[in-house]
């Protein structure tokens, strides 16, 4: 029997995994995903251990993984993502220097976070990169959850990575921007030749299917649901959270961010459909116009249940100024096991991209 490697995703809504043989010619070998109770996980957050772990007891019986070990993809807006230029050194000199590097940048005592540095660029004696920092907390309740369900976590990665990874699949030559719309939590990821220069972490409740099913159940069962209060993102990478002097501002509406807000008023498009257009829009632009970028994003990849909300689609088609294409996991790597039905599909491409590095056949071919 061949080997194969899992990767593991925890959001609001669910728990989701896809196993991929890793043979000389690796393939979708297994996917499935278990709905969580309200209240049971925000997104890569564990709230409730006993819950989530019987979900994934029930996702490794309805998938019929193989495997118990599992590499573990987190997206949140707790997590820090942004850019960090620290001398040369050899990368066990810069693991022990790093905590001394970046405490002040932290929302937290470096004590109590989780540090990574993703190399880009080494120039004139300076090596350039994304600095990634987690609340150390929230990953060993992680994986101290998976261990209630007997797995164990060989590597967390942070699921932008993956979608890194994914684009240099798709594109390796090319700079683009990798888009995946969640039901809670959506990211954008500017990857030129394969290195992930931009990250934006973006809190925003989409309206998807099991969003609103979740909603309309609510509704039946014991009145409207409240309204979430709107978030702001706490994590922005390849920057600062504000413009350079000279460069675009995030905040600043463009014109095809304004048309898409103009449309929501008249009703002919959601709010929150628009609002993540504009998002996602100025992101790119923020990207293509903010000094020291090499060249300007080519096309757009798109993944995620949020694309499949009403209206997003179009929208989205139209305030992009370069090709926009809609990826699944089974368009990144075929198999029997991938999924071909529902969001899943969609949902699955952060989690499939980060076995790229843990399946060298895939990432040779």
């Amino acid at each position: 029997m061949a080997k194969t490697r899992i990767a593991l995703e925890i959001t609001e809504e669910s728990v989701r995994a896809v196993e991929v043989s890793t043979g000389r010619t690796p393939a979708v070998v297994a996917a499935a995903e278990v709905p969580l109770p309200p209240g049971a996980a925000r997104d890569s957050e564990v709230l409730d251990p006993d819950a989530v772990a019987v979900a994934v007891k029930q996702l490794w019986s309805r998938g019929g993984f193989r495997a118990r070990r599992v590499v573990l993809a987190i997206a949140s807006r707790r997590i820090l993502v942004r850019e960090h230029v620290a001398p040369a050194m050899k990368p066990e000199h810069l693991r022990q220097a790093l905590p001394f590097q970046v405490q002040d940048l932290l929302p937290v005592p470096v004590a109590q976070a989780v540090l990574d540095f993703y190399p880009t660029l080494e120039h004139d004696g300076k090596i350039h990169g994304l600095l990634v920092a987690a609340v150390a907390e929230t990953v060993e309740t992680l994986i101290r959850t998976l261990a209630k369900a007997r797995l164990k976590v060989d590597v967390v990665d942070l699921a932008p990575f993956g979608l890194a990874r994914a684009a240099q699949k798709l594109a390796p030559t090319d700079c683009v921007a990798m888009v995946h719309l969640g039901d809670h939590t959506s990211c954008v990821v500017i990857v030129d030749a394969g290195v992930p220069r931009f990250v934006r972490i973006i809190p925003a409740t989409l309206p998807t299917a099991v969003v609103r099913g979740r909603a309309d159940a609510a509704r039946a069962g014991a009145g409207d649901p409240s309204v979430p209060a709107p978030v702001r993102e706490l994590a922005l990478a390849g920057g600062t959270s504000g413009a350079a002097d000279g460069a675009p501002s995030l905040d600043t509406p463009s014109v095809p961010t304004l048309r898409a807000r103009a449309s929501a008023r008249a009703g002919s498009l959601d709010p929150v459909v628009a609002e993540m257009v504009a998002r996602v829009h100025d992101t790119i632009t923020f990207y293509d116009e903010r000094p020291g970028t090499i060249r300007p994003v080519s096309g757009v990849f798109v993944s995620g249940a949020g694309f499949a909300a009403s209206g997003m689609d179009a929208a989205l088609g139209e305030a992009m100024r370069v090709p926009m294409l809609a990826v699944t996991a089974g368009e990144l790597l075929p198999g029997p096991g991938a999924p071909s039905e529902g969001d899943l599909p969609l949902d699955l491409v952060p989690a499939l991209g980060v076995l790229l590095r843990e399946v060298p056949a895939w990432s040779r071919a």
